[in-house]
């Protein structure tokens, strides 16, 4: 059995999570869209069109690096996957190509999306200047506010950004206002999705443009050691990244692997956006997963220092994934994440997202608890859209570095 041949199902379900709960009018456009999908992925001209855009275009491969300085100040071996390298600053431009690609072979002149820290927005952005399509992106004003830089690259790439301005004013808002959006423009639009989350086939076609990630890794990692790393670990919102970390890695039972969601401020409800840690199955934006809820059922408001892991939902692949114990999955707080910020940075050179540390926050965590253990952080973006409002919030990090 291959799991990746296997899971979703047709319907696009995960074990009880996924599906396509859609409005009727909606019904035949995600229908195209899931048998265009099937026939491009076989199809030898879309895939090698999609090869060259990646390494002549993407810069791919991207590096899997040694972390000398961090591991020798925590005592495990740990190497990061450079998706921080990827051109756009982040992992969100393996998927917003393939969509992009896609929505050129169904013949659509526009993008639409969401974005929460904005680097799927700039990714789309960059895809829809590199295809000559229209690009409008939603975003929510607390987010905009956060995240200046990307709003600026997103404008000067000639994506019209559109502020949301109700509810919590944030990712969710965000994937609400772009949906509506989409419902008047599916003629001409694809709603191209930013994450592993949402209708099918979209949490199965992210999957998969993303597992370039994990299926990279596991090769420079042998060639590297000559073995497997016992952990890999990567951030958890929606779980693009993760899932194509782990999509590298899902056959090798050996490897442990890691989820990592924010913790926030605390543990109570509105505090965090730790679903898989706190939350129940329910449904958003037409799919079923973990969601954190209210007492009526309802998406409940959430918070991270990171605009990207900002979501009370999850993809439905991580929901199965936890349920049947594939994956763990691990809640990290703004501090611990804030502290690992400053010391990648600090020690390495390399300045993280604000959500690929949460990540690096775990593998330091871990690697002080298990001396000697191996692990391979997927650092899914740089932090040049962080450092403007972390060093306008926390300051500089004056702090020692690792101990």
């Amino acid at each position: 059995m291959s799991y990746l041949k296997d899971f979703p199902n047709r319907e696009g379900y995960f074990g009880e999570f996924g599906g396509a709960f859609l409005p009727p009018e909606l019904e035949p456009h995600f229908a195209e869209i899931n048998r265009a999908y099937r026939d491009l992925a076989r199809s030898a001209d879309f895939l090698n069109e999609l090869r060259y855009i990646r390494r002549h275009y993407q810069g791919r491969p991207t590096p899997v690096y040694y972390a000398h300085n961090l591991s020798r100040a925590v005592g495990a071996q740990i190497y990061l996957k450079r998706e921080d390298l990827n051109h756009s600053g982040a992992h969100k431009l393996n998927h917003c190509m393939g969509e992009a690609l896609l929505a050129k072979h169904m013949g659509k002149r526009k993008l639409i999306a969401e974005t929460g820290a904005g680097q799927h927005g700039v990714a789309l952005a960059t895809a829809a200047a590199y295809f000559g399509m229209e690009c409008e992106i939603h975003m929510g004003e607390i987010d905009i506010a956060k995240e200046a830089p990307n709003v600026t690259r997103m404008k000067l790439m000639g994506a019209t950004v559109v502020p949301v301005s109700f509810g919590g004013r944030s990712l969710k808002e965000a994937v609400d206002s772009a949906f509506q959006s989409y419902l008047a423009q599916a003629d001409e639009a694809l709603f191209a999705i930013g994450s592993v989350v949402g209708p099918h086939p979209f949490p199965l076609m992210v999957r998969n443009f993303q597992s370039v990630v994990g299926i990279e890794s596991r090769e420079q990692y042998l060639e590297l050691t000559g073995e497997l790393p016992d952990q890999v670990v990567a951030c958890v919102g929606g779980g693009s990244n993760a899932m194509g970390m782990f999509a590298g890695f899902m056959e090798d039972e050996q490897v442990q692997l890691n989820g990592v969601e924010p913790l926030g401020r605390g543990t109570k409800l509105g505090e965090h956006s730790a679903t898989m840690t706190y939350g129940k199955p329910g449904m958003i934006h037409g799919f079923k997963c973990m969601l954190l809820a209210d007492e009526e059922g309802n998406p409940a408001p959430v918070h991270s220092i990171a605009s990207g892991l900002d979501y009370p939902g999850v993809g439905p692949e991580h929901s199965y994934l936890k349920a049947i114990e594939r994956v763990a999955y691990h809640a990290i707080s703004d501090e611990e994440t804030l502290d690992a910020f400053y010391q990648l940075s600090r020690s390495e050179g390399i300045i993280p997202a604000l959500e690929s540390a949460h990540a690096v926050a775990w593998a330091m965590k871990h690697g002080r608890d298990n001396p000697g253990t191996t692990i391979l952080v997927n650092l899914s973006g740089r932090g040049d859209k962080d450092i403007d409002y972390v060093t306008r919030e926390f300051g500089h990090g004056d702090q020692e570095s690792a101990e």
